[in-house]
C-alpha cells in the first residue's frame, strides 16, 4: 500500500532509515520467497536539540551529531548499505486533504492545481516547496480527495545531507506515520474505518482511515496523555459529525511505551470507548535473530519497515 508517494524516488532499496527528534533507527530487509525478514537493526540515541523537527525553520541543529549516530548505527550492519529509504518526522510537513469536483487528465495540469490550491494555506513560498499528492476517496457526486504534503525544500536536503556524510544515498524520502500506516495495511488490513494515534517526543500525529484510503491526518505539538486523550476526542466527534463516521473498527497507539505510554493508552481507551491495539511490525516482517523485541524496540522499527514495504511493492 502506498499513502503517498515519496518525495524524491529511486526503485527498492533494501534498508529503511528514520530520523527522529531522540535517536537515527536503521533497518535492513531481506527477503525469503514472499516473506520479508529484518535481517539487520540499530539504533542511536541522538543528543537533545540535534534534531528539532519545524515546517517552516531548519530541522538539523547539530549535523556532525546526526551523521555520527547514523554512521555508527550503519557500521552494525554485516554490510554496509549504500542507498537507503529516509523515514523523517510528521512535523516537518504540512498535510492536507483537498478536494476537486473535476479532475484534469493531464497530471501536469493536476500538480498544476494541486499546488494553486495550498498555495493559500502554505506557511512558506510555494516555489520554495517540495509538493507531493496521492489520490483519495471519490465520493458518490464524482469529486476526489487528494492527499497532499507540502514541505519546505531546503529542509528535506537538510535530511539527505546527514545521509550523504554517513555514506550512504536517501533515494526515498517520506513521513513516519504515513509509514507506520502502511505497516498496518500491509500486515494486519482492517475493514472499515481505523484509527492510529502516533506520539513522537516533540508531536502527535492523528490519522484516521477508511479501509486503504487515508480521510483525515492532524500533527499537534506535544502535549500531556490528558490533553492528548481530549484531542483524539475532540478529532473522533469531527470523524462523526463530518466524515460520515460509523466507528473505529480498530485503534491503534505507536510511540507510546513504557509507564507514560500505558497512561496515554488508558487515557484514550477511557474516552473512545474500546480497546486500544500496539502495531506489531513482526506481522510485516519477522526478527531473523528471533530476539524477544521491546515494546520500544518494536515501534523503533515500525515506520522503516513500512517505507520497505511500500518500495518494494512499488518496484
Amino acid at each position: 500500500m502506498s499513502l503517498l508517494r515519496s518525495i524524491f524516488s529511486t526503485p527498492g532499496p533494501s534498508v529503511g532509515i528514520e530520523i527522529a527528534s531522540d535517536a537515527v533507527t536503521a533497518v535492513g530487509l531481506a527477503r525469503s520467497g514472499s516473506n520479508a525478514i529484518v535481517s539487520s537493526h540499530a539504533t542511536e540515541p541522538l543528543p537533545s536539540g540535534a534534531v528539532v523537527p519545524a515546517v517552516n525553520e531548519g530541522n538539523i541543529k547539530d549535523p556532525a551529531a546526526v551523521a555520527g549516530a547514523l554512521r555508527r548505527a550503519l557500521d552494525q550492519f554485516p554490510r554496509r548499505p549504500r542507498r537507503a529509504a529516509l523515514v523523517v518526522p510528521d512535523a516537518v510537513a504540512k498535510v492536507s486533504i483537498v478536494k476537486f469536483e473535476e479532475v484534469p487528465t493531464r497530471s501536469h495540469d493536476l500538480d498544476e492545481l494541486v499546488r494553486w490550491q495550498v498555495r493559500k494555506t502554505a506557511p512558506f513560498r510555494i516555489e520554495d516547496a517540495q509538493v507531493v499528492h496521492s489520490r483519495g476517496l471519490t465520493d458518490d457526486a464524482g469529486a476526489t480527495e487528494f492527499v497532499v504534503a507540502l514541505t519546505r525544500r531546503s529542509i528535506i536536503e537538510e535530511y539527505e545531507q546527514v545521509c550523504t556524510e554517513a555514506g550512504v544515498h536517501a533515494g526515498v524520502v517520506d513521513l513516519s506515520s504515513f509509514n507506520l500506516l502502511n505497516t498496518v495495511s500491509s500486515g494486519d488490513p482492517v475493514d472499515g474505518d481505523w484509527l492510529l494515534v502516533h506520539v513522537a517526543p516533540e508531536s502527535s500525529t492523528i490519522a484516521i482511515m477508511r479501509g486503504e484510503q487515508l480521510i483525515l491526518f492532524r500533527n499537534r505539538p506535544a502535549e500531556a496523555g490528558a490533553q492528548l486523550a481530549d484531542l483524539v476526542h475532540q478529532t473522533s466527534m469531527y470523524y462523526e459529525d463530518r466524515l460520515s463516521g460509523t466507528g473505529f473498527a480498530r485503534v491503534f497507539l505507536v510511540g507510546a511505551s513504557g509507564g507514560v505510554g500505558e497512561a496515554i493508552r488508558k487515557g484514550l481507551e477511557g474516552r473512545l470507548g474500546g480497546s486500544v491495539e500496539s502495531v506489531d511490525p513482526r506481522r510485516v516482517a519477522s526478527l531473523a535473530d528471533r530476539i524477544d523485541a521491546s515494546p520500544d524496540l518494536l515501534d523503533r522499527l515500525t515506520a522503516p519497515i513500512g517505507v520497505l514495504v511500500r518500495e518494494h511493492a512499488a518496484s
